[in-house]
């Protein structure tokens, strides 16, 4: 789609009760190859569903042409915005700068490859409008579904979440899953973040369950980035994993619910 189509596109978007404004943020280091792509396929997805949306991609320390392509984008898309994160970079410090800048009303996480799918996220929306404070998305339920998904990885994942499953008693079976949708007061709730690597990932949802916020599991779909292995290294299921996963267990079990969600009255 060149510029000029992209600004012919118009949408009625509809006014929800509750979320008037979803955002995505997505973190984009050395993502030229694809981040244009991306962008445009949750931007027409949304679109079509007449969601009324931000697209904020937060341009970690890039070295390639990513800010480029988004000072284009952002040009041509009303609903698309970028803003750079300073030194250090990293998954971790991209996503905290963008939950710090968001506008919405709810907002998801979402990679910049395109690994997650648009018309997920949509699904994800709808669930939220039922009054849930998180959706999470699940791979591993009926309806989800791992495309390409490396066999170590695969090992890995499922031996980190049983782990968690059983030190916090849930049936939620994929915590590590990136691909989440959190209502503003949850996101202002499970500060102060901690995490500045994928790790962040565990936390949110983590913290999210301990403190007691109401969430809804949907399946999602992964498919595995195929131009080039992944940022996220095996490593990271290492010790950073299991350093925010005993926070979170400490949390639960000696905090005697000093961070839990206030009950509305």
């Amino acid at each position: 789609m060149d510029s000029q189509k992209q600004k012919e596109v118009k949408t009625n978007f509809v006014m929800t009760k509750g979320i008037n404004l979803l955002s995505l943020v997505i973190p984009a280091h050395n993502e030229g190859s694809r981040i244009k792509k991306t962008v445009l396929a949750f931007y027409r997805e949304l679109a079509k569903a007449g969601i009324q949306h931000e697209i904020l991609v937060v341009n970690d320390n890039s070295t390639d042409d990513t800010e480029e392509i988004l000072k284009k984008l952002s040009q041509d898309i009303e609903s698309v915005r970028y803003i750079n994160n300073k030194p250090p970079n990293g998954f971790g410090f991209a996503v905290r700068k963008g939950l710090d800048n968001f506008r919405g009303d709810a907002v998801a996480v979402v990679m910049a490859d395109l690994s997650d799918r648009p018309e997920d996220l949509v699904k994800f929306y709808e669930k939220m409008r039922e009054g849930y404070d998180c959706v999470f998305g699940s791979r591993f339920i009926k309806g989800g579904k791992t495309i390409n998904y490396p066999a170590l990885k695969y090992f890995l994942n499922r031996f980190t979440n049983n782990v968690i499953r059983l030190l916090f008693g849930i049936r939620y079976n994929d915590v590590t899953n990136a691909f989440k949708l959190y209502s503003r007061e949850a996101v202002q709730g499970l500060r102060p973040f901690l995490s500045r690597h994928f790790n962040l990932t565990v936390e949110l949802p983590l913290k999210a369950i301990v403190r007691g916020y109401s969430y809804a599991v949907m399946p999602n779909y992964w498919i595995n980035r195929a131009e080039r292995e992944s940022h996220l290294k095996i490593k990271e299921m290492g010790s950073r994993y299991f350093f925010i996963i005993l926070y979170c267990w400490l949390e639960k079990w000696m905090s005697r619910g000093d961070y839990r969600k206030s009950k509305k009255k």
